[in-house]
């Protein structure tokens, strides 16, 4: 089965890109965690590696495109900016301060919470299997934050509800400001983030050591971003996102492997209840999609 109009090598491209993507989105707690700057100093500088990047990126679609559409950010576009950057101080603040399993699952939850905002803010009505796994991912949630209660990692996991909220809200209002430049924004508040960052801490204060893992860190992030938007464009929304999800599995291998992070049965129990509610639910959309018959390709 293929996307309209798509061959089958597109759509096998399409999965190797988002599953790379995730992989690579996968190695920010590791690398959060491996960098002994604090959280400012981090979002500095990913923000600055992150953004030149995105902006090669931008510059890079814009030539091949017949009719460029404009950069200009307008309130809506200032909006994104701000709520990227603050969800972005939010996720490198939670890496430092709890598990990175605990981040990477509570993370995973917000397919659903934006499910929930978008009925909120736009009306759209979730479908009872969305809701449905909204409230079994919950109650792994649940699990995980009561588990930090008892090991004083609350923080962390507030944090990462902070982070997760602001992700969610993010992906609702970029269906909402359709005509706003969602990359542009991407990139301008990474550099934002470089900037707050100049004047709030002291960048220049860090070892070698951390000038190449904070390199590396915008570098992934920039790439992993890039991959996941060139691969989404090849293959259904419903396996983009299914494929997506396998960032959970590799930020917690990877946890394990390089950090020796062996998280409280409470959290891995937790992590268990939402990674099956996300898979179930993932599952569903791409039979579903499947099961849609789909043009010849021309």
């Amino acid at each position: 089965m293929t996307v309209a109009g798509e061959p089958h090598t597109d759509r096998r491209l399409g999965i190797a890109l988002v599953a790379c993507s995730a992989a690579v989105f996968g190695l920010a707690g590791v690398l959060t965690k491996s960098i002994d700057a604090d959280a400012l100093t981090i979002n500095c500088w990913r923000g600055l590696f992150g953004g030149l990047w995105i902006t090669a990126y931008v510059l890079w679609r814009r030539r091949g495109a017949a009719s460029p559409g404009s950069l200009r950010l307008g309130w809506r576009g200032w909006l994104l900016v701000a709520i990227g950057a603050a969800a972005s101080i939010a996720f490198i603040a939670a890496f430092k301060n709890t598990y990175v399993a605990n981040v990477a699952i509570i993370y995973a939850t917000a397919p659903f919470l934006a499910a929930a905002l978008a009925w909120l803010l736009l009306r759209e009505r979730a479908r009872p299997q969305t809701m449905l796994a909204a409230a079994v991912s919950l109650a792994g949630v649940a699990l995980i934050v009561v588990a930090g209660l008892g090991t004083g990692r609350p923080l962390g996991d507030a944090l990462a509800l902070l982070m997760t909220f602001g992700s969610a809200l993010y992906m609702v209002l970029i269906r909402k400001f359709r005509d706003t430049p969602v990359v542009w924004a991407g990139a301008v508040s990474a550099f934002l983030l470089f900037v707050l960052g100049w004047f709030v801490t002291d960048p220049l204060a860090i070892t070698g050591r951390d000038a190449v893992l904070l390199m590396a860190f915008g570098t992934s992030f920039a790439v992993a971003s890039t991959l996941w938007t060139e691969g989404s464009r090849l293959i259904p929304a419903a396996e983009a996102g299914l494929l997506g999800s396998a960032e959970v599995p590799f930020a917690i291998l990877f946890g394990w492997l390089f950090l020796a992070e062996l998280p409280v049965w409470q959290s891995l129990a937790g992590g268990a209840i939402v990674l099956s509610a996300v898979a179930w639910h993932g599952l569903r959309d791409w039979r579903e999609t499947r099961a849609v018959p789909q043009p010849a390709a021309a």
